[in-house]
Parts: structure tokens; sequence; C-alpha cells
């Protein structure tokens, strides 16, 4: 036990620690505000924001390692992003909470201000609307793009046109999205269109608190999709009305004919040709946009953060590919128009805390492993319970399940290098039986060994991620500083090391319109 002395010297020390960490954070925001101030150079017409979420410095370097493996060699294969002329850091915390959540962060990126957690672009107290850059633009005359690979009304999506006090106010954004009078709206669907089932059983339990039977209560609220119909909004849900899609069309509200859980788009490697890629709905997006008085587009790859939670390293790293996919659509536009096209290249914070080196692989890294792994742990998922489904009863056999892992993920196959030792072997019995006696477990113990994810799925992603050379340390998001990359007119404002704050107050800057300043 430390004497009392010895307490004073560690709490000054602690309280200089965060003297200087202040004042580290308040020279980087004067630096940051000072390159703002003194930008003199052109105005972009064209402004591409792209975010990744869960999208951190880790995630792309262990896409560009597993490039690079693919042709044969030891280390990268760089990315469009990382081949931005501008690169700096920022910091993500939030208002209340140093490990960020994607409102919070989403808001920050939308309206240069910091909010507290679940928070979608309202104030801290959630009590005032924060103006979203998005808005601004609208506003300037430039025409509005809003694409995700999840629903469309999740935080990072909503935070550009939509001001909740909780993100879980679905149906309350899905009405906001077309109130917004946004031009183009990509990607995924919408989770709540006909009013949240807390909202319905409010309405059903009436003022009495008690359930009238009445059913028809779906009725009193209207449809968020048909109100955006009655709002001048096409809305399609076909590959074949997506592709006749053209600028006469006017404001459009376009879904992937292929939904998942949560009304996203499917990852990456589960897609077939009858997906639309998020690359895909990026050039219709331009398509869409394109005229004279320029426009602003998010897009936004939200499934790298959605695998991140789940350790599924080989499936993350496919989202990361399909997001610089997404961008080199913008980078093509930009070589068109290298003059007025501005692209900026974010994340709103790490999730899963990956790292390249694992305790067991030493020194050693063999990223091409992770090429065998054929679909996502979502996938697999399904797969388990089919077959558990198939038993009807019966005991699964364990030996099915080996067999089921190595064709989708390679494990047990030696003609890979990706052999099961025995004490692996027992790791991935364990958890299978782990899963048929208990499920996906919440407890603070299981969720430290699962996160509340499938047992055997999150020991056999583990195992691969480890066989390859990486590692994780966490279900949830960290607080790691995060890259930003840019290319052209006022790039240079996004080199440095800054606040995510300072990210949509520099394109506020460029684009010409004032930083809303809130009371």
């Amino acid at each position: 036990m430390l004497s009392k002395k010895q307490l004073k010297s560690f709490s000054l020390i602690c309280s200089f620690f965060l003297l200087f960490q202040g004042v580290l954070v308040a020279q980087n925001a004067s630096v940051a505000e000072q390159k703002r101030n003194d930008y003199k150079g052109k105005e972009p017409k064209y402004v591409f924001l792209f975010i990744g979420d869960g999208f951190g410095l880790s995630q792309a370097n262990a896409a560009e390692a597993f490039l690079s493996s693919e042709d044969k060699n030891v280390g990268i294969k760089k990315l469009n992003l990382s081949k931005f002329p501008a690169q700096g850091f920022y910091t993500t915390h939030a208002h209340n909470r140093y490990i960020t959540g994607s409102a919070a962060a989403g808001t920050a990126l939308a309206t240069g201000h910091k909010t507290s957690i679940s928070t979608i672009s309202m104030c801290p107290s959630k009590q005032k609307p924060l103006k979203t850059v998005a808005e601004l633009a609208k506003e300037k005359g430039m025409k509005v793009g809003v694409i995700s690979s999840v629903s469309i009304d999740h935080a990072t999506p909503a935070v550009f046109y939509a001001h909740q006090p909780e993100r879980s106010n679905y149906y309350e954004i899905d009405v906001q999205l077309s109130e917004s009078n946004f031009d183009f709206f990509g990607g995924g669907g919408l989770k709540c269109p006909e009013g949240n089932s807390d909202d319905l059983a409010a309405l059903k339990a009436g003022s009495t608190g008690i359930d009238n039977g009445d059913n028809s209560v779906s009725n009193k609220k209207k449809n968020a999709i048909e109100l955006a119909k009655e709002r001048a909004y096409k809305y399609i849900n076909t590959k074949a009305d997506f592709e006749k899609l053209s600028p006469k069309d006017g404001k459009v509200i376009a879904v992937s004919p292929v939904l998942c859980g949560g009304s996203a788009l499917r990852y990456s490697i589960d897609q077939t040709d009858e997906d639309i890629t998020l690359a895909q709905f990026t050039a219709k997006g331009i398509e869409m946009l394109d005229n004279k008085n320029g426009f602003f587009m998010m897009v936004e790859g939200g499934k790298i953060d959605w695998t991140c939670h789940r350790n599924d390293a080989a499936t993350a790293i496919h989202e990361v590919i399909d997001f610089d996919n997404a961008i080199a659509e913008a980078i093509d536009f930009y070589n068109n128009h290298p003059k007025e096209t501005l692209i900026v290249v974010v994340g709103d914070h790490e999730t899963g805390g990956l790292t390249m080196g694992f305790a067991g692989s030493h020194y050693e890294s063999a990223f091409k492993k992770l090429k065998h792994q054929k679909v996502s742990g979502d996938a697999f998922d399904v797969k388990v319970k089919n077959y558990i489904k198939s038993c009807q009863g019966k005991t699964p056999e364990f030996s099915v399940v080996l067999d089921m892992i190595k064709k989708d993920y390679g494990l047990g196959d030696e003609s890979k290098g990706l052999e099961l030792k025995d004490f692996e072997l027992d790791q991935l019995r364990n958890a299978f039986v782990r899963y048929m006696e208990k499920g996906n477990e919440t407890d603070e113990q299981s969720y430290l060994l699962y996160g509340g994810y499938n047992p055997l799925t999150v020991k056999i992603t583990h195992l691969l991620a480890h066989k390859a050379g990486i590692s994780w340390t966490t279900f949830s998001h960290t607080g790691t500083p995060i890259p930003a990359r840019a290319m052209g007119p006022g790039q240079d404002l996004f080199s440095g090391y800054f606040d995510n704050t300072d990210i949509p107050k520099n394109i506020m800057k460029l684009i010409g319109v004032e930083f809303p300043v809130v009371n």
C-alpha cells in the first residue's frame, strides 16, 4: 500500500499529466483554427466525405498487408485512400465519455460540435439541434447525398439530416429523412418506417396504460416511406430500377434489393451479383448529384464497425476493400474535376482494438491465411443454426461442425497451413458446447470471452486471426486517434494533429458557409 506521501506525489504527477495533455489539446486546436483562418485558396465545388465506421489505422493496415500477401509480398499494397497527399490524425472523445460512440462521433463530424453519447446532432443536453455541414451545403444551393452500407437511419448517416435526443428514435429519424429535402439517399433501408415498437405499444395502451386491443394503431402513424413519397421522393428497391435511375428522377431513396439484419447491405464477403455494392451506390450518387451548383456527398462504410465488434478480421478486411472501392469512384470523378473536387476520408472511431501481432505467433505474420475464409461470421451463424435445426432434436455432431469450419474458414486443412492443434480443437469443441447449452450469453464472464456473439464463431475467427498474426483487445470501441486523408482544394487543412470537430469546420470554411455557433 502506498504511503500518504507517495499518494500525494502520485496525485501531483497525475494532475501534471492531465494539465500537460490539456495544453497539448489546446495547442492542437489553436493550430487547426489558425490554418483554417489563414486559408485563402479555391472553394471546392464538389465535396466527398467518406466515413469508415470503426475504421482506424489498423483496419487500413490489415487490408494493405492482406493485399500484399495475395501478391506473395511482405509489406503493404496501398489502398487508394493511402495515396492521398494530405494525411493527419485527430482525437475522437465525446462530450461525456473518452471512448466515443457512433452518434456522438458522427455528430462531431457532421456539425463541428461535441455532444453526449447516443445523441443525434443535438447539443449535449439534448435540447437544441445542431446545424450540419450537409444542411448548410443544401442551403447554399448544392445538391446533397447520403449513402451507407448500413440502414440509412443508422447513427452515422442520420447525424447529417436528423436531430434526435436518442439514436434509437428510428421512426422520428425516418420522418426527418424526407424533411431534409436532400437529393439522394442510397444503401440500406429504414429500420422502423411504421413507428418504433415502444411508440406503438404506448399508443395501444393509451392514457390508461392498459392495452385496449386496438390492432389498427399502426395506422395512427404515417409510414415514413409513404410520407417521403408524398414529399416528392422516388423510392426504389430493385436492381433494375436502380440501374435506370437518372437525374430526371429528382429526389431519390434507393435501397438495396438484398438486405440482411438491421436493414443493412450484406457483408462484401457474402455479396453476389444480386447485391448493389457501396461503390455502385457511390457511382450512382455522383450521377444523380452532379450539377452546376456542385454537391456534398457523405458515404459511410458502416459494416467495418459491425464486423470489428465481433472480431472477424477477414470480413473486416473485405469491408475495408469495399469501402476503398467506393472511394475509387470519387477519385475517378476527381480526375475529371481536379481543381473543383475535395475528397476527405475519415473514421468515426476505431472498433475492436485490432492490432498487427499476436503473442502466439511472436514476430511472424501470415496474412494470406485469411483468404481461406469464404463467409462472414453472420452467414456462418445462420449455417450453424440451420444444421442444428436439421437435426430435429437429435444431438448435433461436432464432426459435422468441424467439416463446416474447414469448408468456410480452412481451419483444420493442413494443406493450407491451418492445421488445428489438440488444444485448439478443444477450444472449438468447448465453444460449440457452450453455444448449444447457453446460446449467445450476455453475462459479464461470457461477454469478456465472446462479446455476446455465438461462442463458436468468435472462437473460429480468433483462431484464424491468430494464425495470421492478428489479435483483438475488445468487442467495443477504442479511443485511439483516427487518420484523416484528403485530396483537392484545401487538402492541407486536414494534415497535422487536430480534433474530429475540426473536420466539418474545415469543410464549412472551404465551401464558404459560416460555422453555426450555439448559444
